[in-house]
């Protein structure tokens, strides 16, 4: 830079004053603007679809000396090398086949160059964004129907997807008509919905065996608008078949149990009536045998000699009749319970293979089960005078084995006469 300064000389005038001139102001030149930049820039641009842009940059220097250039510009952006017109045509058809979205900033970068002198040039950002007043909205679509039946026991497992929009979904909500356990709510799109139905959500006092529950999918975009998907869930009552086999399971074994107690006890009244048999059977034979020997030896005695022990035997053998009836009475209570005891066996076996379970999710469990303790009841009232004793560790295959005895068999088995 440059300063004149003007120095003047004083003089003596013709009258004797000094007269002094104030010194000049220096003079400062003007800048120059020698440094390239881009004076009408705007940093951030919306369009609407359909539009179309048409925007001329301009530099502080000679134009015609410089060329512009662009880069990551999305499709459609041109601008003119020459004199730095920005031109666009925002058409549907970029947006509908994704090369383009909606509220997507797209950051371009802008050159101007020297054509002369390359480092003489200026690189720069501006952001292009895209809006649309047509909003499509976006949905909330759960894949499977809005009504669903369903049984106590099920497991509900369906996908909450989402269709997209001019803004999508970020978050979703997962509300229910009442307070529900052991379920996966959903909090974004193509998340799982999933619910393991109790047996007891039908309470006892519910007459129509039945209970809606409405679920509630809310999906929120980020300008916190709404979409509502509802799903209607009917869980109708069940049965519960895992206590109901269990009940069942247990109920077997009480009467398995019970079959065995009575088999003990069908033993020992055998046991007592066949000891009783016998020794009747020993005093019949004693006095069939004195009543024959008497007969014999009177027979068979010389003439004229005493036939004492001839007269005396069937006399002995007509005295043993009531000495086996006080001795060895006919046990006809036990006799009859024997018999009692065996047939309610039987039936109980009986009842047992024809109320058998066809699976674990039997249709019938619940009458089969009816009957079975139906049959167990009226069999322990029929036989409440027997006593009921323990095996005495006796396995159930001794007693099996006693009670399918041939022999014992035998005596209990209706024949032809």
């Amino acid at each position: 830079m440059l300063i004149s300064f003007l120095f003047v000389s004083s003089y003596e005038s013709g009258y004797g004053q000094n007269d002094t001139l104030p010194l000049a102001q220096p003079v400062l030149p003007v800048n120059e603007d020698s440094i390239l930049r881009i004076t009408n820039l705007n940093p951030y641009i919306t369009l609407h679809v359909d539009s179309t842009l048409s925007y001329k940059l301009d530099i502080n220097k000679d134009p015609s000396s410089y060329y512009w250039f662009l880069n990551n510009a999305p499709i459609g952006l041109k601008i003119n090398k020459d004199d730095g017109r920005l031109t666009f045509k925002a058409e549907k058809s970029f947006f509908l086949s994704g090369k383009l979205k909606y509220d997507t900033e797209y950051k371009v970068s802008l050159g101007v160059q020297n054509l002369k002198d390359a480092k003489e040039r200026v690189d720069t950002l501006f952001t292009l964004v895209f809006y649309n007043t047509e909003i499509v909205p976006s949905r909330v679509k759960p894949s499977v129907n809005t009504v669903l039946y369903v049984d106590e026991g099920d497991t509900i497992n369906f996908r909450v997807q989402c269709e997209p929009g001019s803004f999508p979904i970020e978050s979703i909500s997962t509300l229910t008509s009442m307070p529900i356990k052991n379920y996966k709510s959903v909090k974004k799109c193509d998340e799982d919905f999933e619910w393991a139905i109790p047996f007891d959500f039908i309470k006892e006092g519910d007459t129509a065996k039945q209970r809606l529950l409405t679920i509630s999918f809310i999906g929120v975009n980020k300008f916190f608008n709404r979409d509502t998907a509802i799903v209607r869930i009917y869980v109708r009552d069940a049965l519960n078949y895992p206590f109901r086999v269990a009940e069942y399971n247990k109920l077997t074994r009480d009467v398995n149990f019970y079959i065995l107690q009575l088999k003990y006890a069908f033993r020992e009244l055998d046991k007592n009536v066949k000891k009783t048999k016998s020794t009747r059977t020993g005093f019949d034979l004693t006095a069939g045998t004195a009543a024959l020997g008497g007969t014999i030896i009177s027979t068979t005695a010389p003439a004229g000699s005493p036939n004492t022990a001839g007269k005396i035997l069937p006399s002995v053998g007509v005295a043993l009749v009531p000495v086996k009836e006080a001795v060895s009475p006919v046990k006809s209570y036990e006799q009859n319970s024997a018999t009692q005891l065996r047939t309610s066996i039987k039936r109980l076996e009986y009842s047992l293979g024809d109320n058998s379970l066809t699976g674990e999710r039997d249709p019938e469990i619940l009458p089969k089960t009816q009957k079975l303790r139906n049959e167990l009841k009226q069999t322990q009232i029929q036989l409440i005078d027997i006593p009921m004793l323990d095996t005495e560790g006796l396995s159930e295959q001794e007693l099996n084995n006693y009670f399918n005895n041939p022999k014992v068999n035998k005596k209990y088995k209706v024949t032809k006469k």
